[in-house]
């Protein structure tokens, strides 16, 4: 458990925020705005495409992964967006390596070695593959676009200015467009895991803002240059009333964390867009707070998790909770369910910030937000909605994005000073 007074001293959150998150995360609007300009100087201000492509295949690991989602919320069902994550051959299956031969001793030094990529068999002269890196070093990235033109598909990437990744895709005629971290990015993981890659939370937006510019310039969603600004305008919102200074009863992050704190977090999320945020909400949550969360899609979430209710991390709803003794379960881990919506029907209707609890289900709520709400009562287990009111999709998962990558934060933070002090 974490004490509570900590998030409101900013001296100590300081002190032990060393690395620099929070301020890395105040940067994510100024690091959209600067991506952007940077893409249009490497040349895609002045891209003359002559057709929108068939399917785009977003590339890479890690956060690459997630933009390719967030791509594919953004750009709806009007485009086909696929997502390339690396993967273990089948040890089953006989199969021809795709990056050159690496030695045991070379993985243990460099993680980003051992990745491998291969394209699906229709990939072809009528499909765009945009590779994302913020490292630019990856063989297996390379290699894959070499497939790629190989294969007479359309090549973009993302990635650091004159990396090996940025010079490939020149020599097979791709557009590289160049990935800067901010200058407020926390230092890469140091000691025993030092050779698996910890990509600050501001690299999202880094190689998000000209992923977004391309969908835009060549048709596969409405992206303008307004849109992105307007996007980078909510994230410094959020930065000013998630900032360290700003008390806990008037800063949506800091009370997030508190409300999660010693909970076992479901993430529900009611469409593609919600989803994406759910994982990234997650991945924050291990990798900054040391905390576990599950996340699940509605309608499905409803039965692959509804075991979770009955079991020992749910509450019986036959207990007589006020009689029962509680001091040997004091600290004991139960769950909590958060759904993640948009719900910009009620935007005149919900002024107050999106972490605010719902003590009601909304009018225009969806039958499996309904049963969710009716499962969480029934079991007894907390429930919360985090919802977005904004009616652009790019400025809704800006917002919740922002939200919870605080949240993250700051439970890790106060989890850190708490463990300190004690």
């Amino acid at each position: 458990m974490i004490e509570e007074w900590l998030l409101d001293d900013p001296a100590e959150l300081t002190r032990t925020d060393g690395s620099g998150l929070l301020l890395d995360l105040a940067s994510a609007g100024a690091t959209v705005r600067r991506a952007v300009r940077l893409a249009g100087e490497a040349g895609l201000d002045a891209l003359r495409p002559e057709g929108r492509p068939r399917a785009a295949l977003v590339v890479g690991h890690g956060t690459a992964g997630l933009v390719g989602e967030l791509l594919a919320a953004v750009c709806g069902t009007a485009s086909q967006i696929t997502v390339l994550r690396p993967a273990l051959p089948d040890p089953a299956e006989p199969h021809e390596p795709t990056g050159p031969a690496v030695s045991t001793a070379e993985l243990r030094s460099d993680f980003s070695l051992g990745l491998n990529w291969t394209l699906p068999g229709w990939a072809g002269p009528s499909d765009l593959v945009l590779i994302l890196s913020t490292n630019g070093t990856e063989p297996g990235l390379t290699a894959l676009a070499q497939q790629a033109y190989a294969r007479g598909c359309s090549i973009v990437s993302v990635a650091p200015a004159g990396s090996t990744l940025a010079l490939a895709t020149v020599q097979v005629r791709g557009l590289p467009l160049p990935f800067e971290s901010s200058e407020a990015a926390p230092e890469p993981a140091s000691g025993l895991d030092r050779d698996i890659p910890q990509e600050a939370p501001s690299a999202l937006w880094g190689l998000l803002a000209p992923v977004l510019a391309l969908a835009d310039r060549i048709g596969l969603a409405a992206v303008p240059d307004s849109a992105l600004q307007a996007a980078a305008d909510r994230l410094d919102d959020l930065a000013v009333r998630c900032s360290p200074t700003a008390e806990s009863f008037n800063n949506p992050a800091k009370t997030l964390a508190i409300e999660l704190d010693g909970f076992l977090p479901l993430l529900w999320s009611d469409g593609p867009g919600t989803a994406a945020v759910g994982s990234r909400f997650a991945a924050m949550l291990a990798a900054r707070a040391g905390r576990p969360a599950l996340t699940g899609l509605l309608p499905e979430a409803l039965t692959s998790q509804r075991g979770l209710f009955v079991g020992q991390l749910g509450t019986d709803a036959e207990e007589d909770d006020f009689f029962r003794d509680r001091t040997e379960e004091a600290d004991a881990l139960r769950l909590k369910l958060l759904l993640l919506r948009r719900t910009p029907q009620a935007q005149q209707a919900q002024p107050e910030s999106p972490s605010q609890p719902q003590p009601q289900i909304q009018p225009t709520a969806s039958p499996a937000v309904a049963r969710a709400h009716r499962l969480a009562s029934d079991h007894q287990v907390g429930i919360q909605e985090l919802a977005s009111t904004h009616v652009d999709t790019l400025d809704a998962l800006a917002e919740l994005i922002a939200l919870t990558d605080f949240a993250a934060v700051y439970l890790g933070l106060a989890a850190s000073a708490s463990s300190r002090i004690h």
